[in-house]
């Protein structure tokens, strides 16, 4: 399993959120728990596109943040939730 950063922001009634040391993850939700469900689907998505590019997954970097981030938390990857599918 890879441990990722994800970071939230509030902006305009809805919830951005962003995979901090995935680059180009990212995903919106009405609310945090929506925002949060919609990034872990994306991160799947993100790792099975470069996967099957022929391409490395980022490394998980934990002492990456966001200063703006409301709130900041750990997210996970299990590549077999994707792998043969």
């Amino acid at each position: 399993m890879l441990t990722y950063r994800s970071s939230y922001k509030w902006s305009e009634g809805i919830v951005l959120g962003e995979v901090l040391d995935f680059p180009g993850t990212i995903a919106y939700g009405n609310s945090l728990d929506e925002a949060r469900r919609n990034l872990a689907a994306a991160l799947r998505d993100m790792a099975e596109t470069r996967l099957l590019q022929g391409r490395a997954l980022p490394i998980p970097d934990a002492a990456v943040t966001d200063n703006e981030a409301e709130v900041e938390e750990s997210i996970h990857l299990s590549p077999a939730e994707f792998v043969g599918n």
